[in-house]
């Protein structure tokens, strides 16, 4: 069975993320499958945005 799914013997080799130069990890995230593109994608807009807005308030309320 292992021959069969695995006939080079080698398994595949685990990706950190964590060694990767920001360009590597966003070709790694072109090879993923649409669906998953897109969560990141969403994941990261919304943490992006979230910051903005932190940052817009914390000016507003040292303003005061």
């Amino acid at each position: 069975m292992d021959d069969i799914l695995n006939p080079g013997k080698e398994l595949p080799k685990e990706v950190t993320v964590e060694d990767k130069t920001t360009m590597e990890q966003l070709r790694l995230i072109q090879q993923l499958d649409d669906e998953d593109k897109h969560v990141i994608f969403k994941m990261i807009d919304t943490m992006l945005t979230k910051k903005k807005f932190k940052d817009f308030f914390q000016k507003k309320v040292a303003a005061l």
